[in-house]
C-alpha cells in the first residue's frame, strides 16, 4: 500500500507539472503564430466546455469496464497525440480542433486519477490531501522553471519539446500503478441514470456551479487584468505559481480536521472567503499586491476542492464514484468555465476588470446564502445522508 501511495504522489506531481507548461505559456505560443487576443481567448476558454460531455463519459467507462489505470494511460497517450496536432497545425481552425481534443482527453484523466487516489487513501487511512498536494508542488515547480527551460531551449517556439519531455515521468510511473478493480460489478446505463435522478447530488452540483463561476472567470482573465494594470509577462507567470504554492499546506493539513465539520458548512465559509477575495481583487489596482492576493487561493480553491470531492463521493453509490467525480469536475471545469469566461469577458469589455470582480463577489455571496441555507434545511428536516462527523 505504501508503494501505491508513493506512486500516486508521483503521478499527481508529474501530471500537474505537464499542465503548468501549457496554461501559462500556450497563449504566448499562439500569439507568436499570429492569432488575435480574442482568438486565443476562445481557444483557451472553449476547450473546458468539452469537459461537460467528456468527463462523465470516461468516468462511466471506467466504472463500466472496472479499470482506471488503462483508461488513464489511454487518455494520456491521446493527450500527447493531440498536442502534436496543436504544434503542427497550420491555421486557426486546425488549432481549434486539436485544442478541443486535448481538453477532451487531458481534463478527463484528472477525476479518474482523483478517484483511484480517494479509494487508495481511504484504505490506507491517510488524507486525500496528502497525495493531492503533490500536484500543487509539481505545478508550482514547473511554473517557476518552465520559462527558464524554454529560454535555454531557444524560445517559446520550442514548447513542444519541453511539453513532451515532461510527459516521460507520468508514463513511466503509470507502469508501477496497481489498478483498482473495485468490486468487479459491471455498471449498467440504468445505474448512470440513477445518479442523474439523485436530487441532493444534482443540487450540490448547482451550488458548485454558482460558487465556482467567478473562480473560473479569474482563471481565464486574471492575466489580462494584470496586463491592463501594467504587469509584465514574468509577473503573470509568478501569479500562477503563487496560487499553486498556496494550495500545498491546505492539501497537506486540512484533511486531518475535515471530519469535525459538515461539508456544506465548510463550503459556506469558503463562499464567504471567496467573496472577500473578489472584492479585494476589484479594489486593489497594484499588480504586485494582486499577485500577493493569489495566496488566498489556499483558503478558497484548495479548501473547496478537498471538501467538494469528499462530499460528492458520499452522495453517490460506491460503484459510481468515478462517474460522480467526473460530473463534479465537468461542472467545475466545463460549465462553470465557459460561463465564467464568457460572462466575465463581456463584463470586462463593457465596464472593466473591477466590475468583473464585483460581479464575482455578488455570485459567491449568493452561493454562501444558498450553502448555509441548504445546510440549515438539512439539519432541520434531519434528512438521512451519510454522516462524516460532527456538524458545524
Amino acid at each position: 500500500m505504501n508503494k501505491q501511495i508513493w506512486t500516486l504522489r508521483g503521478l499527481t506531481f508529474s501530471y500537474y507539472a505537464t499542465t503548468a507548461v501549457l496554461m501559462p505559456f500556450l497563449p504566448i505560443y499562439f500569439g507568436l503564430k499570429g492569432y488575435s487576443s480574442s482568438q486565443i481567448g476562445l481557444l483557451m476558454m472553449f476547450g473546458p466546455f468539452v469537459a461537460i460531455f467528456a468527463q462523465p463519459l470516461w468516468g462511466y467507462l471506467s466504472d463500466r469496464y472496472n479499470t482506471l489505470k488503462l483508461i488513464i494511460g489511454g487518455l494520456w497517450a491521446l493527450t500527447v497525440a493531440s498536442s502534436a496536432g496543436i504544434f503542427a497545425a497550420d491555421g486557426y481552425a486546425w488549432s481549434f480542433l486539436f485544442m478541443l481534443l486535448i481538453y477532451f482527453f487531458m481534463l478527463s484523466s484528472a477525476p479518474l486519477l482523483d478517484s483511484i487516489t480517494i479509494k487508495t487513501t481511504l484504505r490506507a487511512g491517510i488524507a486525500y490531501g496528502s497525495v493531492r498536494m503533490w500536484g500543487s508542488i509539481g505545478f508550482t515547480l514547473m511554473a517557476m522553471t518552465a520559462g527558464l527551460a524554454l529560454k535555454l531551449l531557444g524560445g517559446i517556439e520550442h514548447i513542444p519539446w519541453l511539453y513532451w519531455s515532461v510527459w516521460v515521468l507520468p508514463f513511466a510511473l503509470l507502469l508501477f500503478l496497481k489498478d483498482d478493480k473495485g468490486s468487479g460489478q459491471r455498471i449498467s446505463f440504468s445505474a448512470v441514470t440513477s445518479v442523474l435522478k439523485n436530487g441532493p447530488f444534482l443540487w450540490f452540483l448547482f451550488l458548485v456551479f454558482v460558487l465556482t463561476v467567478p473562480h473560473r472567470m479569474n482563471d481565464g482573465l486574471f492575466v489580462l487584468y494584470l496586463k491592463d494594470l501594467g504587469a509584465s509577462d514574468s509577473m503573470a507567470g509568478w501569479a500562477w505559481a503563487l496560487a499553486a504554492m498556496g494550495e500545498i499546506p491546505t492539501f497537506a493539513l486540512l484533511s486531518r480536521y475535515l471530519h469535525r465539520f459538515h461539508e456544506l458548512a465548510l463550503l459556506g465559509i469558503v463562499a464567504v472567503l471567496y467573496t472577500v477575495r473578489w472584492l479585494l481583487y476589484g479594489w486593489v489596482s497594484d499588480p504586485a499586491a494582486l499577485i500577493a492576493l493569489q495566496l488566498m487561493h489556499s483558503v478558497t480553491f484548495a479548501v473547496f476542492w478537498i471538501v467538494a470531492v469528499q462530499y460528492a463521493v458520499r452522495l453517490v453509490p460506491e460503484s459510481m464514484r468515478s462517474t460522480g467525480q467526473a460530473m463534479l469536475s465537468a461542472v467545475f471545469l466545463g460549465l462553470a468555465g465557459i460561463t465564467g469566461g464568457f460572462v466575465g469577458g463581456v463584463i470586462k469589455d463593457a465596464w472593466g476588470g473591477q466590475a468583473m470582480y464585483h460581479f464575482g463577489a455578488v455570485m459567491t455571496a449568493a452561493a454562501a446564502v444558498l450553502l448555509f441555507g441548504t445546510h440549515a434545511y438539512m439539519r432541520g428536516k434531519k434528512q438521512q445522508v451519510p454522516k462524516s462527523g460532527a456538524v458545524l
